[in-house]
């Protein structure tokens, strides 16, 4: 019988909750890569579409980095038993670079 390494991946994951502002960016990107199809269906310049696609593609690095230092802080609250208040402005530095 061998060892299954993904069945300990497994046991550590955790429900992750999303909040409102970042399924709201998301939707946002969503609505721009539709924009970026209609406007290659209407033969828009190239330069026009890169533009956009660097626009969604900053859009989504941004909503990763939010979604990974969520996942983080509800990680370390839950193995801790802590809340961790006032972290906002270290997290903006850390995703927007503020």
């Amino acid at each position: 019988m061998g060892y299954n390494m993904n069945a300990k991946l497994v046991e550590r994951r955790h429900a992750m909750k999303c909040d409102d502002a970042l399924k709201n960016r998301l939707k946002r990107a969503h609505g721009q890569m539709k924009g970026v199809i209609s406007m290659m269906e209407n033969d828009t310049a190239c330069v026009d579409l890169i533009t956009q696609l660097k626009a969604v593609r900053s859009s989504i690095d941004k909503t990763i980095g939010i979604l990974t230092t969520q996942n983080l802080i509800q990680t370390i609250e839950r193995k801790f038993n802590v809340k961790l208040d006032d972290i906002n402005e270290a997290v903006d530095l850390v995703v927007k670079g503020k």
